[in-house]
């Protein structure tokens, strides 16, 4: 039989893990955790583990609660390389960081409430209300690019018809964030995982920073193809 000399008892991985034994079970059952190989079975109902189950169980932790990542990408994450996902981490940490730097750096870019009162036209209440739900996030010196992006994509709706008085209001955005926080969460997730170790971080801001406004199109076209086909869809299903 072999040694269980360094291995760790469930209840030992748990406890330096900080994560339930049930979980670390599920993350067994996943496939996160290695092959059965790693793992010493003694008797049907006892198990030691290697002991550097312990960094990854915190690892795959942190990539769920920390990062939202779903279990199918750390699995294949881990199983090509594990020290990539740690790399993840870096990476994530280090672009907001950076793009902290740049907004400090870069103040004058932000545009206060008053002047998105005046130059969008936008009613105090309108935009009290979109900062209510969190659509607008502004700091105090004001609205920065995305915020003004969708401050002026709502003007655009407004001046063309969008209005209170035919039952579209601020609340109408939720449905879209609703829809795009998935969306959103497992593109961080995919890309992070293609960047990471791949090319250094000034190289990773470049290119996600690049994919910027072709995403925003392809968005933008694709909705519009999908909304035609649905139309046509309820024509012909009412026919």
């Amino acid at each position: 039989m072999s040694s269980v000399i360094g291995m760790l008892k469930m209840s030992e991985l748990a406890q330096r893990s900080g994560v339930s034994a049930g979980t670390i079970k599920h993350y067994l059952r996943e496939g996160l955790l290695g092959s059965d190989d790693d793992v010493l079975r003694t008797s049907r109902n006892m198990a030691y583990y290697p002991e550097d189950f312990v960094d990854r169980v915190r690892l795959i932790k942190r990539l769920q609660e920390e990062r939202f990542m779903p279990l199918r990408v750390i699995r294949d994450v881990m199983a090509s390389d594990p020290e990539r996902a740690a790399h993840m981490i870096e990476l994530q940490d280090r672009i907001l960081e950076l793009v902290a730097e740049q907004d400090e750096d870069a103040p004058a870019r932000r545009l206060s409430r008053s002047a998105a009162r005046e130059t969008y036209d936008m009613p105090r209440n309108v935009l009290e209300r979109l900062e209510e739900l969190e659509v607008l996030t502004p700091n105090a010196g004001g609205y920065d690019r995305d915020d003004v992006a969708i401050i002026e994509a709502i003007s655009r709706f407004r001046a063309g018809g969008y209005e209170e008085a035919i039952g579209f209001t601020v609340y109408d955005t939720l449905r879209y964030r609703e829809a795009l926080g998935p969306l959103v969460a497992e593109e961080v997730s995919v890309l992070l995982a293609r960047l990471a170790g791949e090319v250094n971080v000034e190289r990773a801001v470049e290119i996600i920073s690049s994919g910027v406004e072709p995403l925003r199109n392809l968005i933008g076209a694709m909705h519009s193809k999908l909304l035609l086909a649905e139309l046509r869809r309820q024509r012909a299903g009412a026919g």
